[in-house]
């Protein structure tokens, strides 16, 4: 048993082959994370980028041991918390972000923490790209965001939560299809990279 308040719930992805409005199914019940964990597997195997989920520490608290090739644990914590999903390298730029789902037709900032928050101002500060990947289930939609603008309303907005509205026009929809699942890097490519082509 792994004690974590936030397990995360698997969601429907809608694939849209050759931007075609009409759905493909074949992947019903993939996570964002197998998605987006794919999609790396994909840009590392082309040499596009090497970008990685990062590891949490867990603390092992108590293992059974009904014969020695049969290991289990059974009881385990997190030891500190984590600062973002995932991390790597992308055209010469280091690369930083986190992977959130969602429900509801807005992002609740009880999603983030604030050490998360603090992290991607840090990676911002220090020159490397920091964004959000938020996946609304309901709507099968997954978008793209600076983290500059998570950490702005995060501190200064009145709201507990950023509307999906506002998500959608400061941020960008992430073309899904077959490989990569998610090409969330073509999204990068126009955000961070366009003066540079």
């Amino acid at each position: 048993m792994v004690n974590y308040p936030n397990m995360k719930k698997k969601w429907q992805s809608s694939y849209l082959p050759n931007n075609e409005n009409k759905h493909y199914t074949a992947h019903r019940g993939m996570s964002l994370e197998e998605d987006i964990s794919l999609s790396n597997e994909y840009y590392l195997t082309h040499d596009i980028a090497v970008i990685y989920k990062k590891p949490t520490p867990v603390q092992i608290v108590k293992v059974d041991y009904p014969k020695r090739e049969a290991a289990k644990i059974v009881e385990a914590y997190y030891k500190t918390p984590s600062t973002t999903d995932y991390n790597g390298l992308y055209r010469g730029k280091y690369v930083d972000f986190e992977a959130k789902e969602t429900k509801i037709k807005n992002f609740p900032f009880a999603n983030i923490s604030k050490h998360q928050i603090d992290h991607l101002q840090k990676i911002i500060d220090h020159g490397g790209i920091a964004f959000v990947i938020i996946a609304f289930t309901s709507i099968n939609e997954v978008y793209l965001i600076d983290a500059s603008y998570i950490i702005n309303d995060y501190y200064h907005s009145q709201r507990k939560s950023m509307t999906y509205e506002k998500i959608k026009s400061l941020g960008r929809l992430i073309p899904q299809g077959f490989q990569p699942r998610l090409h969330y890097l073509k999204v990068v490519d126009d955000l961070y990279f366009k003066e540079d082509e």
